[in-house]
């Protein structure tokens, strides 16, 4: 029997009041990790419980009792470290600190960890240092593209997330893997990315996240939309990039099988995670695929969808396999409007 993909997915608490156990549980045989980041920490993401009171226990408790029931699931544990900037304490004592006090907790309230996912080499030397047997992963946003880049750091990493700008390149991804199976790494892939291809304002808007706390509490420039992408797609005849970009068609996710190790879905903070992970479980989505990323952009199209439906028996060819070499190609602009729809 051929061997189904397994996912990563992002712990959330959901605010159209879902449980998020619940989705873990209805999709266990296909979840293999839950990866979060500890409340009032920085990451990826806004921190866990942004908008409530600074250290709210609530927010902690859930977090500590939800991580502690997925455990018992069978499903790994993935603590993030993946800001991309951690200030002047980026290779200090009070670092390794502080990263050794939030896996304690998790320990404690969950009786282990699996995994760290990291974009620091110092966070991945202090895992290395102090709990070896935990799985240390790199993030995606160290944005590590090649084997060659991963053997400068193999000795820090067990495992590694593509750079999602090469993942469509369907035999490139296989020589990578090629290389991680032969020198005992893992490969990951982040499929449901609405970020742009290549995007040259990927290091600052990761950066900005990284100072969230203290950037939400500055006067914004006035005028001043701090998203490349939010600003690109207010051209309607710039939108046409969104197919250029680096997600991966829930369709076409099994030709990963043999790639990827596990495939991670975006979702810590999508409005909407159980009909993502849904659509990526079940190799099929009706609706609108703008609605599957994160951040999903739906409203930078509006009034109009891109109908996952529509989408050609060609596409996952055309697209693996041509190099990303838009300024000599027209497909993507060509083919653009024949999969909108008006709401």
């Amino acid at each position: 029997m051929k061997d189904k993909m397994k996912f990563a997915i992002g712990y959330q608490e959901p605010e159209n009041g879902e449980d998020f156990l619940s989705i873990v549980e209805d999709y266990q045989d296909r979840i293999s990790e839950v990866y979060f980041a500890w409340p009032g920490k920085a990451s990826g993401r806004p921190p866990l419980g942004k908008g409530r009171s600074t250290g709210d226990h609530g927010s902690i408790e859930d977090l500590e009792f939800n991580i502690s029931e997925i455990r018992k699931l069978g499903v790994k544990l993935d603590l993030l470290f993946n800001a991309t900037c951690y200030g002047g304490k980026a290779a200090s004592k009070e670092l390794e600190r502080e990263v050794m006090s939030v896996a304690e907790k998790v320990t404690a309230a969950a009786g282990g960890l699996e995994i760290i996912t990291t974009s620091s080499i110092a966070v991945a030397w202090i895992f290395k240092k102090h709990l070896p047997k935990v799985e240390v992963r790199a993030s995606v946003n160290m944005k590590i593209g090649s084997p060659e880049s991963m053997s400068y750091v193999s000795e820090l990493f067990d495992s590694f997330h593509l750079q999602r700008d090469v993942q469509r390149d369907i035999k490139y991804a296989r020589e990578v893997k090629k290389w991680c199976a032969a020198n005992g790494k893992k490969l990951c892939l982040l499929v449901n990315s609405g970020c742009l291809y290549c995007c040259p304002g990927q290091l600052f808007h990761d950066n900005l996240v990284a100072h969230d706390d203290e950037a939400s509490g500055m006067e914004g420039i006035e005028g001043f939309i701090p998203h490349v992408c939010w600003n690109l797609f207010k051209d309607p005849g710039k939108r046409s990039s969104i197919l250029k970009a680096t997600w991966i068609r829930p369709e076409y996710l099994h030709n990963y099988e043999k790639i990827a190790d596990v495939a991670k879905l975006a979702t810590r903070i999508h409005s909407n995670p159980r009909m993502v992970i849904d659509a990526y479980v079940n190799g099929r989505h009706d609706g609108n695929l703008l609605d599957l990323f994160e951040p999903t952009l739906s409203m930078a199209f509006a009034p109009e969808i891109i109908s996952n439906r529509k989408f050609p028996v060609g596409w996952f060819k055309k697209t693996s396999t041509c190099g990303h070499k838009c300024h000599k190609c027209g497909y993507c602009e060509e083919l653009f409007p024949q999969l909108l729809e008006k709401l």
